[in-house]
C-alpha cells in the first residue's frame, strides 16, 4: 500500500508540487516557447491556459476518487469494478498508449536539448534520461517521486525567474527591458511579419494559427490528464482534504511555467532576430538558443539542468504509473488474484526497470522515423482522446453503461484517425508525416476524438442503460490493512468532502471560463499591443512566476515543519529513530479518531 499509494497522506503543498512536476514535460519548456517564437504572444498564453484547465477540471475526479472509492490503486481499478473486465482491458490498452505517448514526448524533446548544448549522442540522452531515474524510483516507489518532485520543481521555478529577469529586467544583457523587448518585436513584426496575424504583429492575440493551436492544446491535453494514471495516483495518495486543494494550487501554479517561461525565451527569442530554422524550433531548440546569448555556457548548463529536472520528474511519474498499471491490472487481477504485498512490490520494481529500458529504445525509434516533438505533442490527442468521456463519466455519472464506455472510447478513435487522414489528404493531396502534421488536419482529428466519443457513449448508454449504485465501489480491496484509505472527522469526513466537491465544481468552473473566455475577450480590444498594455502582460508573468516559485518551494517545507524539526532535533541529539511500530501507530492516531484507535490495528494493545 506504501509502495503505490505513499500511504494516502500527501498534504496540499506537496501535493500541488507534484502536479507541477508531472505537468512539466520537456514540451512544457520547449513547445511553449516554440509557439511563442512562431505565433507571439497569444503562443505561450493559449499553452499555458490551453493545458492548466485539464487540472483544474480534475481536482473535481481527485475528491470523487475519496468519496467513492477510497480503496483503489489505479483508476482502471475503478473501471473493471463499474464496468467489469471487457472495459477494463479496452481502458488498459488506452492508459498504456498515454503513457507511452507521454514518455516519448519526454525523451524526445530532452534528448535533443542535451545532444545540442553538450554534444552528447542523442540516442545516448534517450536512454540516459529513463535510466537516470528508474533506480530510486524502483526502490523508493510513489513517496520517493513525490519527495523528488520538490527539489525538481524548485530547480525548475529558480531557472525560470532567472531567465525572465534577464530578459526582462537586467540592464547588462541583451535585451533586459520591456521597452526594449517591446520596440525590437514591433520592428519584427514588420520585417517578419506573422501570417493571419493582426498587422502581422508579434504582440497580438489576434492571432489565427495561435487560436488553432489552443484549440488542439485544450482537446488534446484532456487525454493525457483524464487517461494517465500519474494525476489519479496522485489523487489517490493525497489527504482526503488535500486532494481538491492540491490540485487547484497545482493547476495555477503551473500556469507560469510555460507562460512565464514562453513569454521570456520565446518572445526573446524573436527580440533578438536569433538565426533559427523552423525544423530547429519544432525540435524545441529555442530556449537553448537564447540560453546560450543570455549567459553563454552557463545559460547551457542552466537550461540542460532545468530540464532534465523537469524531465525526470515527469519520467518517475510516469514509470510508477506504468509499474502500478501492470501490478494492480494484469498481474493481480489476471495472473496472481492473491498476490501478497511483497510480489506485488516485486512486480511493480521491475516494471519500472523494465519500462527504463523500453522507453529508451521506443524513444531511439521514434527519431529515426523523423517525429519531432511538436508533431507527436499535437498528434496525442488524437489516440487518447476518445476514452476522456468515459474515463470521467465512470465515477461522475452513474447511468453510463459499459457497452456506452467502449463503444464511445472505439468510436472516437477510430473516427479521429480517418478525419485525421482525410483532413490532410483533402487539404494537400497527400498523405505524409509534413502533411498529417499540420494544423487542421490535427484539430480536427482531436476534435472528433473527444467529441464522438462523448456523443457515441451517451447515447449507447441511454438506448442500453445500466444504473450503478456508488457504494458498490468502496468494495475494491486492499492488499494490506490501510487506516489511511478511510475518511475521518473533521477535514476528511464524508460531509466535509461533500462540500469540497461543490467547492471544486465552483471553483474549477470559474477558472476555467476566465483562462478560455474572459482573458482572451478581454485582450481582444488592445488589437496590437501597446508599450503600457505589454508592459501590464509581462508584469503579470513575472508576478505569477514569483508566487508560484514561492508557493510550490516554501509551501511543502511548511506543511512538513514538524517532521523537520524532530528528524534535526534527532539528528542534534544523536537519537536513534522510533521504532516502526510507534510510527505505525503515530500514523493511525493521526487518520483515526480517538474512539476508533483502540482495535484498529493489530499493533495497538
Amino acid at each position: 500500500e506504501q509502495f503505490s499509494t505513499a500511504g494516502r497522506s500527501i498534504k496540499a503543498g506537496l501535493t500541488a508540487c507534484d502536479i507541477v512536476s508531472k505537468w512539466t514535460w520537456a514540451a512544457t519548456l520547449l513547445q511553449s516557447a516554440n509557439v511563442a517564437y512562431k505565433y507571439g504572444v497569444s503562443g505561450p498564453f493559449w499553452y499555458a491556459s490551453g493545458a492548466t484547465i485539464q487540472v483544474l477540471l480534475f481536482a473535481v475526479l481527485a475528491v470523487e476518487i475519496k468519496r467513492k472509492a477510497p480503496t483503489t490503486h489505479t483508476c482502471l481499478e475503478i473501471v473493471k469494478a463499474r464496468w467489469g473486465t471487457a472495459a477494463h482491458i479496452v481502458f488498459l490498452v488506452f492508459c498504456l498508449l498515454t503513457n507511452i505517448i507521454v514518455t516519448s514526448m519526454l525523451i524526445l524533446g530532452g534528448a535533443s536539448v542535451v545532444n545540442a548544448l553538450t554534444g552528447v549522442n542523442i540516442y545516448a540522452g534517450a536512454f540516459l534520461i529513463p535510466v537516470g531515474v528508474m533506480l530510486y524510483t524502483a526502490h523508493g516507489g510513489l513517496k520517493a517521486t513525490f519527495i523528488a518532485a520538490w527539489g525538481h520543481v524548485a530547480v525548475i521555478y529558480i531557472a525560470l525567474c532567472t531567465f525572465a529577469f534577464l530578459i526582462y529586467a537586467a540592464p547588462n544583457s541583451p535585451l533586459g527591458s520591456i521597452s526594449k523587448v517591446y520596440d525590437n518585436l514591433t520592428q519584427m513584426g514588420l520585417q517578419r511579419p506573422v501570417d493571419h496575424n493582426k498587422e502581422g504583429s508579434y504582440l497580438t492575440m489576434w492571432s489565427q494559427e495561435g487560436l488553432v493551436f489552443g484549440i488542439i492544446n485544450v482537446i488534446g491535453n484532456f487525454g493525457t490528464v483524464f487517461v494517465d494514471q500519474a494525476y489519479w495516483q496522485g489523487a489517490i495518495a493525497a489527504k482526503p482534504s488535500a486532494t481538491y486543494k492540491g490540485y487547484l494550487l497545482g493547476g495555477l501554479c503551473w500556469f507560469a511555467v510555460p507562460f512565464t517561461m514562453a513569454t521570456s525565451l520565446g518572445l526573446g527569442a524573436r527580440a533578438l532576430n536569433l538565426p533559427i530554422s523552423l525544423d530547429e524550433s519544432n525540435a524545441g531548440l529555442v530556449p537553448p538558443a537564447v540560453a546560450t546569448v543570455l549567459l553563454g555556457a552557463g545559460g547551457g548548463f542552466l537550461l540542460v539542468f532545468q530540464l532534465w529536472m523537469a524531465v525526470t520528474a515527469s519520467g518517475s511519474a510516469e514509470q510508477i504509473a506504468v509499474s502500478s498499471l501492470i501490478a494492480y491490472d494484469v498481474y493481480r487481477p489476471y495472473v496472481n488474484k492473491k498476490a501478497t504485498g511483497k510480489q506485488i512490490i516485486f512486480v511493480s520494481r521491475m516494471v519500472v526497470l523494465a519500462y527504463g529500458v523500453l522507453s529508451g529504445v521506443l524513444a531511439i525509434v521514434l527519431l529515426k522515423i523523423g517525429l519531432s516533438l511538436g508533431w507527436v505533442y499535437l498528434f496525442m490527442g488524437i489516440v487518447v482522446g476518445s476514452a476522456v468521456p468515459p474515463i470521467a463519466f465512470c465515477i461522475t455519472w452513474n447511468k453510463i453503461s459499459a457497452a456506452g464506455a467502449i463503444s464511445g472510447a472505439i468510436a472516437g478513435l477510430v473516427g479521429a484517425v480517418i478525419t485525421w487522414l482525410a483532413v490532410a489528404k483533402g487539404l494537400t493531396g497527400q498523405i505524409t508525416i509534413a502533411t498529417l502534421g499540420g494544423d487542421f488536419p490535427m484539430l480536427a482529428g482531436n476534435c472528433m476524438a473527444i467529441g464522438m466519443s462523448a456523443v457515441v457513449c451517451i447515447v449507447v448508454s441511454v438506448i442500453k442503460s445500466q444504473e450503478y449504485d456508488w457504494t458498490m465501489m468502496k468494495d475494491i480491496p486492499l492488499v494490506e490493512d490501510d487506516p489511511n484509505a478511510f475518511m475521518a472527522d473533521d477535514q476528511d469526513s464524508p460531509a466535509s468532502l461533500n462540500w469540497a466537491l461543490r467547492w471544486t465544481y465552483y471553483t474549477g468552473g470559474t477558472l476555467t471560463l476566465v483562462l478560455l473566455i474572459v482573458w482572451p475577450l478581454l485582450a481582444l480590444p488592445a488589437g496590437v499591443f501597446s508599450q503600457g498594455y505589454f508592459t501590464l502582460w509581462i508584469v503579470i508573468a513575472l508576478v505569477w512566476g514569483l508566487c508560484a516559485s514561492a508557493v510550490c518551494i516554501f509551501h511543502p517545507i511548511f506543511e512538513a515543519g514538524g517532521h523537520i524539526k524532530n528528524i534535526l532535533l534527532h539528528l542534534i541529539r544523536c537519537q536513534f529513530a522510533e521504532p516502526r511500530e510507534e510510527a505505525v501507530l503515530d500514523t493511525v492516531k493521526d487518520v483515526m479518531p480517538p474512539q476508533d484507535i483502540v482495535g484498529a490495528h493489530p499493533l495497538k494493545k
